[in-house]
């Protein structure tokens, strides 16, 4: 087999927040794949970095009382350690905040604008005329339109997760110092991304997995639309050229541009060819690694951007599901949320990297980390069965026969062929990124040394076979060794102990497999692994709690002190939801029966690729047809999760013409907003188009 030069990368976690259990599967899947691949002969370079730029960077800055590149060192330094701990080998962990970085950035849009890919038309935006800026969403705060909660965001309402554009915005007021903004056009720098619609039709269907292929070649059903590559200022990012750094590039330009000067900057490191990676695609494979909810950037605007600079464009994309936490999705604020700390704080990095290995696969799917079922796997397979075959053979080996290995027996000798021949397969697994496969090969070699090792019962038979005996512990040990050099890209730290045990170098090879060990010495055994203590576990989801616990008391106390402006004065007020009647916060009991509450099933769910909060739904009312609303609901549903729930919907909403569409209704919604955010469901029963009274 030929070797290859290859590159890969994880999606860049954002340096506004800290690393948790999705981060982790995704790099652990990365780190497992290029780890592998080293086994495999092939020079494999794992490429990432910290996510830097934007708006929501600017505005902790300013609430922590310090600059932009302050917190982001301060993340990279976090981010870092938490993916060190987890044993995860990036060849570089960058920032998109590099030099490098800002260099790609000009010379992409220098030869998009010379190919005249680039448009500029006006858009129209609130301005403090205070401050004289243009206001990002998260700079304008007013009374939410659709509720009535007061001292929102001009993107979306915490209290009833409606999203919205600043213009709509009730009493609007500048985040900053309270004054009412106007509305003022600014010219904005549009990618004219329709430009490469063929292009694209022709390479998203070799590059991609099958459903993620045909779900993006939806989008052709029509003409692409332009894509706003601007900012004003302020803005924490890279300002455009020949701009006077009044305009910025948007953070998903610069953001996957970090790849391309993560390799730049490993490139210097390394003293390898940055243009064998990026300037042709003869000389290496580049693949992504990314998680679904992310395909619309990666494979429409990412290859376009790519072929405009005259880049290669990747070898493929590959994308996966989410992660839940015990059957729900993770909520930092119900403490069903687990952050990388909070587990290094409690538990081994071995027990996630083993168990999300028995899980991961090649599909878009979502999988669950479910604690009780994590704690069998760990304590029955991994240490039950893999490591407690060390450390019976080994004490034995070190107690009866002074540490020495013989030869195997013939039934032994059978057994170690086998597991030897078992590395082809397990080889094309890891390639293909079949790891769940990968641990059931490994599992079905661990449960036969098992067997082999019961039936011969060696604590009984070294009394009246000590040769044998010996034969038999050297059998094992060599399975267990063989075990773990397959387990090698999994369990990297485990490994190398293993290496150590048997008085050889850590393990760089698959076909090291090959050589079994006869008539030598290993060490005395050292502790390799212990089960999962139960308390563990409670105190990691216990310190979870307590962190929800703290972020609902600031919540509370944030809504009793909330600030509402109009005409730059602050008063204080509870910010409570409300339906909102016109001139007040109040309705009568006669407004309220107005109101047509009905039972809808939602028949189709998809994401707005475009806004990052709404999902599109279509909702049948039985006999009075079907509706499209568009609902603020994707922090705290999936898609697929919603298709055949019935919920209610407020039925004789006023249609609205959004920006994505027309939404003929409301679906009734409870909670602060965001992740913790549930849609009412009728009883049981229930039938779509039927009245609530």
């Amino acid at each position: 087999m030929k070797a290859k030069t290859i590159l890969a990368t994880a999606a860049l976690p954002y340096a506004n927040g800290e690393v948790h259990l999705g981060h982790l599967l995704e790099h652990l899947q990365v780190d497992i794949w290029c780890r592998s691949q080293r086994m495999s002969g092939h020079d494999c370079v794992f490429i990432c970095a910290d996510d830097t730029h934007g708006t929501p960077i600017m505005i902790r800055a300013r609430e922590e009382g310090i600059t932009p590149e302050q917190l982001i060192a301060r993340a990279h330094q976090e981010h870092e350690k938490d993916f060190k701990d987890l044993l995860i080998n990036h060849s570089v962990y960058s920032s998109t905040n590099s030099p490098e970085n800002k260099e790609l950035c000009e010379e992409f849009y220098g030869k998009m604008k010379a190919k005249g890919h680039i448009t500029t038309r006006p858009v129209e935006q609130q301005y403090c005329t205070h401050d004289k800026m243009f206001l990002p969403d998260r700079f304008v705060k007013g009374t939410c339109p659709n509720c009535g909660a007061l001292d929102q965001y001009g993107d979306s309402c915490e209290v009833c997760g409606a999203t919205y554009n600043p213009s709509e915005l009730k009493n609007p007021h500048c985040y900053l110092c309270g004054t009412e903004p106007v509305k003022k056009s600014s010219d904005h720098y549009f990618f004219k991304l329709n430009n490469f619609r063929e292009y694209l039709i022709d390479w998203l269907p070799k590059h991609t997995q099958a459903e993620v292929g045909a779900k993006m070649m939806e989008w052709f059903k029509e003409p692409l639309r332009d894509w706003d590559i601007s900012r004003d200022e302020p803005y924490f990012g890279f300002a455009i050229p020949d701009t006077n750094n009044s305009k910025f590039f948007y953070v998903w330009v610069d953001a996957p541009m970090g790849y391309v000067a993560s390799t730049k900057i490993y490139c210097k490191q390394s003293g390898k060819s940055f243009d064998d990676y990026w300037r042709t695609d003869t000389k290496a494979d580049v693949y992504h690694f990314i998680g679904k909810d992310i395909t619309y950037f990666h494979t429409l605007f990412w290859p376009a951007l790519l072929k405009s600079a005259d880049f290669r464009t990747p070898t493929a994309v590959h994308a996966h599901g989410f992660i839940t936490l015990n059957g729900e999705r993770m909520s930092k604020s119900r403490g069903n949320f687990i952050s990388i700390r909070t587990y290094l704080n409690h538990l081994a990095p071995e027990y996630a990297r083993y168990y999300l290995a028995t899980k991961l696969n090649s599909k878009v799917e979502d999988m669950d980390f479910n604690l009780e079922d994590f704690q069998g796997k760990v304590n029955s397979d991994l240490v039950g069965k893999i490591t407690n075959l060390g450390s019976r053979g080994a004490s034995m080996i070190n107690k009866n026969f002074e540490s020495k290995l013989t030869e195997p027996d013939a039934t032994g000798a059978q057994l170690l062929k086998e597991a030897q021949m078992a590395s082809e397969i397990i080889e094309k697994y890891y390639a293909e990124r079949e790891f769940s496969k990968v641990t059931n090969e490994i599992r079905l070699i661990t449960d036969k040394a098992n067997k082999y090792f019961d039936d011969n019962a060696p604590w009984k038979l070294v009394t009246m076979d000590p040769e044998l005996t010996q034969k038999v512990l050297t059998t094992t040990l060599n399975l267990f060794r063989m075990i773990s050099i397959y387990l090698t890209p999994v369990l990297p730290a485990f490994s190398e102990k293993v290496a150590q045990l048997f008085n050889e170098k850590p393990y760089t090879e698959f076909k090291s497999v090959q050589n079994a060990l006869k008539n030598t010495s290993i060490q005395t055994y050292q502790h390799l692994m212990t089960r999962i203590d139960p308390k563990n576990v409670k105190a990691m989801m216990d310190e979870s709690k307590a962190v929800a616990e703290k972020l609902q008391a600031l919540k509370a106390k944030a809504k009793t002190g909330t600030k509402a402006v109009t005409t730059g004065t602050s008063v204080k007020t509870d910010a409570k939801p409300a339906v909102a009647a016109e001139g007040s916060g109040k309705i009568t009991i006669d407004d309220f029966m107005k109101v047509d509450l009905r039972v809808a099933q939602i028949i189709e769910a998809e994401i707005i690729p475009e806004a990052d909060k709404l999902l599109r739904l279509t909702v049948s009312l039985g006999n009075d047809g079907t509706r499209q609303i568009i609902a603020g609901i994707r922090s705290a549903y999936k898609p697929e999760d919603l298709k055949g729930r019935l919920t209610m919907i407020v039925a004789n909403l006023e249609p609205r013409k959004m920006k994505f569409g027309m939404s003929e209704g409301m679906v009734l919604a409870a909670g602060a907003g965001g992740s913790d955010l549930f849609i009412l469901s009728p009883d049981s029963g229930a039938k779509p188009g039927q009245k609530i009274k």
